[in-house]
């Protein structure tokens, strides 16, 4: 408010130092922003052609379970799922887009995965890869997803701080710099009018 702000030439200085490095932040939250946006349209590319990729695997690979469970049979196929105790685990890291952190799956398959305890079809074994393709590319769909979650979340708060740099922050300052800037020169008037009166009245007593 400039009602509290100080008149002074070093408050002044302050407030344009202030502009400047408030003009420096703009222009790199910008620059932050818009790199942000470009790499989220990326994602959201990356994300069409996954879940096609995605859809397409899991029909194959129900395509090819049902092709199994004809030439098995139904129980048959089931008391060969069953017989598989291994699990696959999915490791979980980090990485980063842009400074944004975001997370990074892999799938983890055991090496006894297509080991049976009974006798099986070539179809199952088949059925079993084409799942084990599906799955990866589930993980991965994830992935990007939450990438571009994170994403759109690190852009809002961006666009956030340029938007309260430009119409907040900037603003004031300048409104305040103005003021002082005015307030120094009517000083500054108000001053060479006491001293011109004081130089008067010096010449008058003089001349008296």
């Amino acid at each position: 408010m400039t009602k509290t702000v100080k008149t002074t030439m070093m408050e002044l200085l302050r407030l344009k130092k202030k502009f400047k490095l408030a003009e420096k932040g703009h222009k790199l939250l910008k620059e932050k922003r818009d790199a942000l946006i470009s790499e989220f349209f990326k994602l959201v590319d990356d994300l069409k052609k996954l879940r096609k990729e995605t859809e397409e695997k899991l029909a194959v690979a129900y395509q090819s379970l049902i092709y199994a469970q004809a030439l098995m049979g139904y129980l048959e196929t089931k008391r060969a799922a069953d017989s598989v105790a291994s699990q696959i685990k999915i490791e979980s890291s980090q990485r980063n887009i842009m400074g944004v952190p975001v997370p990074k799956f892999e799938c983890q398959f055991p090496a006894d995965e297509m080991s049976y305890s009974v006798s099986t079809s070539l179809e199952l074994d088949q059925a079993t890869k084409n799942f084990r393709e599906a799955l990866k590319a589930i993980v991965q769909l994830a992935q990007v997803e939450a990438s571009a979650v994170n994403l759109a979340e690190d852009i809002k708060k961006t666009k956030r701080k340029v938007n309260a740099l430009e119409k907040i922050v900037m603003p004031r300052i300048k409104k305040d710099s103005t003021y002082i800037r005015m307030r120094l020169e009517e000083m500054e008037r108000e001053n060479f009018s006491r001293l011109k009166s004081i130089k008067a009245r010096m010449e008058a007593s003089e001349n008296a």
